[in-house]
């Protein structure tokens, strides 16, 4: 329910939004990376606007996606390392015999008479 909300209020006016920038910046463009000689062919490239908009924000996207996985890392880790930490108690417990394991949790509770 919360991700068909999320879908409604968030992702359809940003697709309406992107939609309008692509067909608003329909001219072609170029892009040179050469900036002593902006007309070498070579290192020009000549696309739409909305090309480079789309492309700009595919890699803000991967860069900030990049930068949140290494910050959390630690997080990572130190999940990684509790998972074995529970995994390593949990054979313990399991190679307890029977008899000892009914002996750490104390004495039986009597049954209740009907």
């Amino acid at each position: 329910m919360l991700n068909r909300f999320i879908l409604m209020v968030v992702f359809v006016p940003l697709a309406v939004i992107l939609i309008a920038l692509a067909v608003a910046n329909r001219e072609l463009v170029a892009f040179t990376l050469d900036p002593f000689n902006p007309g070498n062919p070579k290192l020009t490239l000549t696309l739409p606007m909305f090309i480079f908009l789309f492309v700009a924000l595919a890699i803000g996207m991967v860069v900030g996606s990049l930068a949140t996985w290494v910050k959390q890392g630690r997080y990572r880790k130190l999940a990684r390392q509790r998972g074995v930490e529970a995994e390593n108690l949990r054979q313990a417990v399991s190679r307890i015999p029977a008899v000892q394991q009914g002996a750490a949790t104390g004495p039986a509770l009597p049954k209740p008479t009907a």
